[in-house]
């Protein structure tokens, strides 16, 4: 197939567009290489998709909709990953502005050239933040998500009710991808592993929040990717039992999908900082906080449909993930051990 990635030199963009060129797809990819971190990590990752003939990358802002329509015009792709946002609770604090643009203007435009170019499967980022306020555990993508607590949650549940409203016009296939706390060699430096490996390593200080009570459902990229590959190649379809009367969040009698895409095991925060200290054979300087506005105490995803529909099976535990995840920050920033 010849597919469209967005945020393309992202985490999840880039590992993404690895495997589906390893598989013999044509992958055009977008990113507009902003700084909201690190450009040389992102400039690195697409150096490593660089050997592909199938891989072509074009510096495009989704929210530029004339570019990106153009983009769409002369591709001709198929299906259509949309991984492009602004990404970060904390950051949506202090710069709501940011994620307006991005995540809904962006996905605008997305969802529009889909539409316009009969784009066969349109699957897209959305996030276990739409919980927010939701305590009952696991998460299920039955349950009704009207109450986030951060800008971020509130635009990836703006995404996932926009993805709606085309399939029911348009019949477009769309399916929403609620990831968990992804983490692996290449992560963002803004989130907490990366943070948390160079602190120890330096001797300073790690902000641990909610005094260390947080749980999360660490998911380690490769076990994302293979579930977003899988998903990719079913386009969605509608639900024939969906009823107004009694109306399931997660299907609909259009196109239209959302799923939970995790590992199926929370693990407390402290617990992970023990591990990545076994692996850096390193103590960390705990600075225990109060939980931050936005943040939530736990995720805990349900991934029983992902694994019904699409034999998704996460396997990788922990202490594998963040051994890889060291082996490659060590090398990648040239710490000496």
């Amino acid at each position: 197939m010849k597919i469209l990635v967005t945020g393309a030199a992202g985490f999840i963009g880039a590992s993404l567009c690895g495997k589906l060129l390893a598989r013999g797809d044509e992958v055009v990819g977008v990113d507009n290489i902003n700084d909201y971190y690190d450009v040389g990590l992102k400039t690195a990752r697409l150096q490593l998709l660089a050997d592909y003939e199938q891989f072509k990358f074009i510096k495009v802002d989704i929210a530029d909709g004339a570019a990106l329509e153009a983009l769409f015009r002369k591709e001709k792709v198929q299906r259509v990953v949309n991984l492009a946002a602004q990404a970060g609770v904390r950051y949506s604090l202090v710069n709501p502005q940011a994620y307006v643009n991005s995540n809904i203007h962006g996905f605008m435009n997305i969802l529009e050239g889909c539409r316009h170019h009969a784009i066969e499967h349109l699957v897209y980022a959305s996030s276990s933040s739409v919980y927010g306020a939701n305590t009952r555990m696991p998460f299920s993508v039955h349950d009704n998500v009207d109450h986030p607590v951060s800008m971020y949650a509130a635009s990836k549940k703006a995404n996932e009710l926009m993805a709606h409203t085309y399939s029911h016009l348009f019949q477009l296939p769309t399916t929403g991808l609620r990831f968990f706390t992804v983490y692996g060699p290449w992560g963002r430096p803004d989130m907490s592993p990366i943070i948390f490996a160079r602190n120890i390593l330096e001797g300073k200080p790690i902000d641990v929040f909610n005094f260390g009570n947080h749980r999360r459902d660490f998911t380690y990229i490769d076990d994302i990717v293979d579930g977003v590959i899988r998903v990719l190649d079913r386009p969605a379809r509608s639900n024939p039992e969906w009823t107004g009367e009694n109306p399931d969040p997660g299907s609909s009698r259009a196109p239209y999908k959302v799923y939970n895409i995790g590992c199926n095991q929370p693990v407390h925060l402290l617990t992970f900082i023990e591990t990545l200290e076994k692996c850096l054979g390193k103590t960390a300087v705990k600075n225990l906080l109060p939980m931050q506005p936005g943040d939530v105490p736990d995720t805990y995803a349900d991934v029983s449909d992902l694994v019904r529909d699409f034999g998704y099976q996460p396997s990788t535990q922990l202490e594998e993930g963040i051994a890889r995840f060291v082996r490659w920050y060590l090398d990648f920033y040239g710490y000496d051990r």
